[in-house]
């Protein structure tokens, strides 16, 4: 298997395809293209069977492509099996589905607002209304899955799920913006920071010599 992806500095959509790659247990490869740079544009142009969306990120599984990270992860769960992305119980399952599928469609103000940049920390941001909306939203979805269904672990549905993994460039996000969330969302965060996963993450986008001036600015309104 070969995973293309973006700056892992800047890239949410690369951050969860990787994420749920590790979550499967399956040995891969990983490219990382540099989003920002000149030669992007030609890239894309010319790379057709590469990144048939044009975006990242893309897996190749053999003679397989996959592109989109909803589609990577659901692909990944059906080869090692569903249950190791989603919860049993049939009603943790349906909320873990409707979030993750919410994450997938949603939250567009916060995200334009907000773009996901590890290793920027920002003080005092002022966001848009909208965009408050978005992380208000965010926190409610968070507090009823650790409330109704996080019981065995300190992730939204206790283990580590699919779930977290379409959350955690949220994660970096909050901290990055400095947004104040209530203890719990707190306790939620440290959690998915420490992971072992976000942290090899974190560490490539430190290491990174790319940057995308368009991301470096506090967000204005």
């Amino acid at each position: 298997m070969k995973l293309i992806i973006g700056n892992k500095n800047y890239s949410s959509w690369s951050l969860r395809a990787w994420l749920a790659l590790k979550q499967s247990g399956l040995s891969f490869e990983e490219l990382t293209v540099n989003i920002g740079g000149d030669d992007w544009a030609a890239l894309k142009r010319e790379s057709g069977e590469i990144m048939p969306s044009g975006k990242v990120p893309v897996l190749w599984d053999g003679e397989t492509v996959i592109w989109d990270s909803l589609a990577i992860m659901d692909y990944l769960a059906d080869k090692v099996g569903r249950e190791r992305f989603w919860p049993k119980d049939d009603t943790a399952r349906g909320m873990a589905l409707s979030m993750v599928a919410e994450m997938h469609s949603s939250y567009m103000a916060m995200r334009s607002e907000c773009p996901m940049n590890v290793r920027k920390r920002f003080d005092g941001v002022q966001l848009s209304d909208a965009a408050r909306d978005d992380i208000v939203r965010v926190l409610q979805l968070w507090a009823e899955a650790r409330a109704r269904f996080g019981q065995g672990g300190p992730f939204l549905f206790g283990t580590f799920g699919a779930a977290d993994v379409f959350y955690a460039p949220l994660v970096s996000r909050f901290i990055t913006y400095g947004i104040a969330v209530p203890g719990f969302a707190g306790a939620y965060m440290e959690a998915m920071w420490e992971h072992e996963w976000l942290q090899a993450w974190v560490a490539g986008a430190e290491d990174e010599q790319w940057i995308i001036e368009q991301y470096e600015t506090a967000p204005r309104v």
